[in-house]
């Protein structure tokens, strides 16, 4: 292995606006998922976006794909990341991927991050505004630092404008109302979620300077409002 092996990973990464976003090492009794050859993975390497980094990118590989596409996100996600898997000797895995695979939990492990109220994982610097796209699984042990400890900025948010900013109050201490937040994004109230994203969301103050532009969160609202786009 290079010892410039996590920096060679990085670079392929970031010909797509994508990042390492951490890692680790499986214990040895974890029930880890297959690797390459089909063996126990050792190590997992996450990969995502810090803020819109990916949009260039995956803009200009959907004008080259059918119309009709389903989840084209997702479909960009696998070809990038299975490229730079099959670079690397690594099985590449996504989030939507059956059965699902724990990338919540996998996520807060090799990065230290809490989830927010929002459910979204609060960054100490990205605040709301990233993403994990997939993982690298390795049948060997890679050289993975451990997260750094930070604050949740979500302990020290007293007015909590996250929980207050949706007009049908689809966020609460009790859980994410779906079915009322489905409603009213597709319904003519939701013109404005439609447009520029989910108001509650864009309330947090954490990361502004990575938050999504209004053409990407539509794209994802749009993507939440009509999961056969």
């Amino acid at each position: 292995m290079s010892p410039r092996f996590l920096e060679e990973i990085s670079a392929a990464l970031a010909g797509h606006g994508l990042i390492p976003r951490g890692g680790f090492v499986f214990d040895a009794a974890e029930d880890a998922p297959p690797g390459p050859s089909g063996s126990p993975a050792m190590s997992v390497l996450l990969v995502g976006q810090a803020g819109a980094a990916p949009w260039g990118h995956f803009s200009l590989w959907r004008k080259s794909q059918p119309s009709d596409l389903e989840n084209p996100l997702d479909a960009w996600s696998r070809e990038v990341i299975g490229k730079v898997a099959k670079q690397f000797g690594a099985r590449a895995v996504s989030p939507s991927d059956r059965p699902w695979l724990p990338f919540q939990q996998w996520a807060m492990r090799a990065e230290g991050l809490k989830p927010s109220p929002l459910g979204i994982l609060m960054h100490p610097e990205y605040g709301l505004w990233h993403a994990y796209r997939g993982a690298l699984l390795f049948e060997v042990e890679i050289p993975i630092q451990a997260p750094r400890k930070s604050s949740h900025h979500c302990d020290a948010c007293s007015g909590k404008p996250c929980l207050n900013s949706c007009p049908v109050g689809a966020y609460s201490a009790s859980g994410f109302a779906y079915d009322e937040c489905l409603a009213h994004v597709r319904g003519a109230g939701g013109a404005v979620c439609r447009g520029t994203g989910c108001l509650d969301r864009n309330a947090c103050p954490h990361g502004a300077q990575y938050r999504y532009p209004a053409e990407v969160q539509a794209f994802h609202m749009a993507s939440f409002a009509d999961p056969e786009r």
